[in-house]
């Protein structure tokens, strides 16, 4: 019995016809979820979509919960100590705590000690569900070929971004110490970098002065060879491994 559930609830093999059925069911509960934060004002309908919806969020993670020994094919205790710390249970859980008493006490504990001060108590909950759409990942076929991608990649991917988090932090270092009449503070220049070197560059903070005009010149032109590094490592470590299952295939 277990068994079929856990062949059901996970992602639908194209012959199990339940499976599917069950699968569609869940991407159009998270669809239906997400709606009420396309709003700025609170319907009265919208209390009764999230109730249903996150007992149906409860209802798949009680069924995945008891059948983690499937998962892991260890059907030992260790399974299921194991399934609610991995990361598609951290999401699962998070998608479920804001419709929770629990979670408001928590915001509002927070607020008492004015670690939340920046953002209401609704909002924080708001955004809090915005996480549910991470759910929708379980069901995609794509992504666990992006992630053997990724992490047959990893290495130069790793070299790239280091390169860019020692630029972004060295190019804020200098803006900050140069003009410190336009960047007030450290996090300032740090945006500034990162939003020159991305080539976005709002304009919203602009170095005045000649040097600091000649790095943001730098930096845009070190950003195009920056963005452009992770596509190629990317798109060629996707078509080798499309090459290599085409030929297991034969």
């Amino acid at each position: 019995m277990r068994k079929r559930i856990y062949e059901i609830i996970e992602k639908a093999a194209y012959e199990d016809r339940l499976s599917k059925m069950y699968d569609i069911f869940l991407i159009a509960a998270i669809i239906v979820s997400l709606i009420p934060l396309t709003f700025k004002h609170e319907l009265w309908w919208f209390k009764i979509t999230d109730k249903v919806t996150v007992t149906i969020f409860i209802f798949d993670y009680a069924l995945r919960f008891i059948t983690a020994d499937y998962k892991y094919e260890d059907h030992s205790w260790k399974s299921f100590v194991r399934y609610p710390f991995s990361l598609m249970a951290l999401v699962d859980l998070i998608s479920i705590l804001p419709s929770l008493t629990i979670m408001n006490n928590l915001f509002k504990l927070l607020r008492t000690f004015r670690l939340l001060k920046t953002i209401s108590l609704v909002r924080a909950t708001r955004v809090t569900k915005t996480i549910r759409i991470l759910k929708t990942v379980r069901y995609s076929r794509s992504v666990p070929i992006l992630g053997r991608v990724l992490r047959e990649s990893r290495d130069a991917i790793v070299i790239v971004m280091l390169f860019v988090i020692s630029y972004i932090f060295l190019t804020a270092l200098i803006v900050f110490n140069l003009e410190p009449q336009v960047f007030r503070h450290f996090v300032d220049a740090l945006y500034w970098s990162t939003l020159t070197l991305t080539t976005v560059g709002y304009g919203d903070i602009v170095p005045r002065t000649l040097i600091g005009k000649l790095i943001t010149m730098c930096s845009s032109f070190v950003g195009i060879a920056v963005i452009a590094l992770p596509s190629g490592i990317l798109s060629a470590s996707y078509i080798s491994f499309l090459n290599r299952e085409r030929e297991s295939d034969e």
